[in-house]
């Protein structure tokens, strides 16, 4: 990973942060990642990219590449959803977040995902079991709910990974 494409991920960072955070917290509450919430994120990678073009940090070429991760993501996340392996919200979710990752950073990109799933599962159920956690979100529909909110682990990793691009750049 090059010092620009570290400059590239704290770049996005702080715009991505709060629409991670209100995947996470919707998915929690009400097992459902809100449209809004895929939108407002496309539009932080269409704009805020559009600008690190303009400004030189990236060239045409990789910003339009970027966009190829976002169909490819989204046309497997369409197939997962058919056959019942995750909700539409997370298929359009990990779309979304697509472009923002390198293709070279995948395999790191993968094995980070993996551990944060595990780890986001064992919270969730474990929080769920808490009496004070319950009392504090009582109307939180995933409480309730066999399915687990992917949109927890989906939220967390996407800002995990631009912290973790940001600081490994040389």
């Amino acid at each position: 990973m090059s010092a620009q494409d570290s400059f590239v991920a704290l770049v996005f960072l702080p715009f991505v942060i709060p629409i991670a955070a209100w995947v996470a917290m919707s998915d929690l509450s009400t097992m459902k990642i809100r449209n809004k919430a895929v939108m407002a994120q496309f539009l932080v990678f269409a704009v805020i990219g559009a600008g690190l073009v303009l400004y030189g940090a990236w060239d045409w070429m990789t910003y339009g590449w970027r966009y190829v991760h976002l169909l490819v993501v989204l046309i497997l996340g369409f197939v997962m959803n058919a056959v019942g392996l995750l909700g539409a919200g997370d298929a359009k979710y990990a779309a979304v977040m697509a472009p923002f990752i390198a293709l070279g950073d995948l395999g790191s990109f993968a094995f980070m995902f993996a551990a944060v799933i595990l780890l986001g599962f064992v919270f969730h159920r474990t929080a769920k079991r808490i009496g004070p956690i319950r009392r504090a979100t009582p109307h939180w529909e995933s409480w309730e709910r066999d399915d687990f909110p992917m949109g927890l682990c989906l939220g967390t990793m996407m800002v995990l990974y631009l912290v973790w691009a940001g600081l490994t750049g040389q």
